[in-house]
């Protein structure tokens, strides 16, 4: 039975588009088995055949993108005359074990886990896929979507700029895409409008100098006063040179210097992340950053190699798009179950599409309701309250419905 069969048996004034049993249970298992073989970006060659199967089973034609993994799919045929709806997936996982000490489904490869929740928006992305390819065929849906399984978004500069370059977004007039929140009860979406992620950088600095004696500092350069002084006195002048409402922040992850108590090293390594809540400060950090890395070095005669790696800008929500993922989560279950959200700190490279088109992203509920342990993203325990996995999809079919009826 289709998926629209089934949800024409639901009763009178049953939406279209909504998930039907059986399906909803494919995709828990679907998800299920992503979670247990999670593989790092631009290594996706499991997770990318398996929703390629998928696809074909439904009669759909994927294409494997020419980076090697990930895929994209149509569902209609793009024209030109009707711009194309992106609905957006990231497929890779996290170099991290999985801790999850009883749960028949954890990572069976060592120091890898889904502990960002792409699995899960794979699976919905896949699940919305197939049951509009099903409203498709019977002549309901009026606008082209298309399905984008994104390889590395763990990767900075992050996959989006590579799957951008592959063409995905010709054609395309608008992109939706979710994120797991274990702050939001699953049942529930958060949404915001304007930047609801960071921009996310990522610092290497090399400190040199002649190193010598601890007995006799002021005859060489103290590379370890150096060093810690970059630590302390970067963040503060960066932030003395921009406006504070756009809350750039440098923050350290890795500092390494010497090898024994008496003798000054010659060599230093520092690494951390630049953060930045305003789209037009982010543009900026570089030259800032930079700036105040080499006075401070040069402050305490120490030598600066800087190594400024560009990661994502922020998602910054486009109000119409936004506003389409008000309405459809609302047609699915009420007013009540959209809440708004903050301005996240995380990067996120769904940003890279939104320098092309506009769009959105919103944050989809995972807890349990009454649950309050508090799992957190990136952490080895992270695992999501799977009735998720169906709240997407209908948000997302609802959303594609909505798109086209406008």
């Amino acid at each position: 039975m289709s998926p629209e069969s089934e949800a024409d048996q639901s009763g009178e004034g049953a939406l279209l588009g909504t998930l039907p049993e059986a399906l909803r249970a494919e995709l828990v298992e679907f998800r299920r088995d992503l979670h247990m073989h999670p593989e790092l970006g631009n290594q996706e060659f499991r997770t990318t055949a398996a929703i390629k199967a998928r696809l074909e089973k439904a009669g759909l034609q994927p294409r494997v993108l020419a980076i090697g993994t990930g895929l994209i799919c149509d569902i209609g045929e793009p024209d030109g005359g009707q711009p194309v709806l992106a609905l957006r997936a990231d497929i890779d996982g996290l170099p991290i074990p999985d801790t999850k000490s009883e749960c028949p489904y954890r990572s069976t490869v060592p120091d890898r886990a889904h502990a960002c929740g792409h699995d899960v928006h794979t699976t919905v992305v896949l699940g919305a896929g197939l049951v509009l390819a099903e409203l498709h065929k019977r002549g309901q849906l009026p606008r082209p979507v298309r399905l984008v399984f994104q390889p590395a978004e763990e990767v900075l500069p992050g996959g989006a700029a590579d799957v951008v370059e592959c063409g995905v977004l010709e054609g395309v007039g608008q992109i939706l895409a979710v994120h797991c929140d274990p702050k939001v009860d699953a049942g529930k979406i958060g949404l915001r409008q304007g930047a609801i992620t960071s921009a996310c950088d990522r610092l290497e600095i090399a400190l040199d100098g002649p190193g010598g004696h601890t007995a006799r500092p002021h005859l060489t350069t103290d590379l370890v006063t150096a060093a810690a002084r970059v630590v302390t006195d970067v963040p503060a002048l960066v932030a003395r040179r921009t406006d504070a409402r756009s809350g750039l922040a440098v923050t350290w992850g890795r500092v390494e210097s010497g090898h024994a108590p008496n003798v000054i090293p010659q060599h230093a390594e520092l690494s951390g992340t630049v953060r930045c809540l305003d789209l037009d400060t982010w543009r900026q950090a570089p030259d800032l950053v930079v700036a105040a890395i080499d006075e401070v070095a040069n402050l305490h005669r120490a030598k600066s190699e800087i190594n400024y790696i560009r990661g994502v800008p922020p998602v910054v929500n486009d109000p119409a798009a936004t506003e389409l993922l008000r309405e459809a989560m609302t047609a699915r279950r009420g007013a009540d179950s959209v809440e708004g959200t903050e301005q996240s700190l995380g990067g996120e490279d769904f940003s890279w599409y939104l320098e092309h088109v506009p769009g959105a992203m919103a944050r989809l509920g995972v807890r349990t309701p009454g649950d309050r342990i508090g799992r957190d993203l990136h952490q080895g325990d992270f695992d999501v309250d799977e009735s998720a996995i169906g709240v997407g999809v209908e948000l997302f079919t609802a959303a594609a419905l909505l798109d086209s009826a406008g």
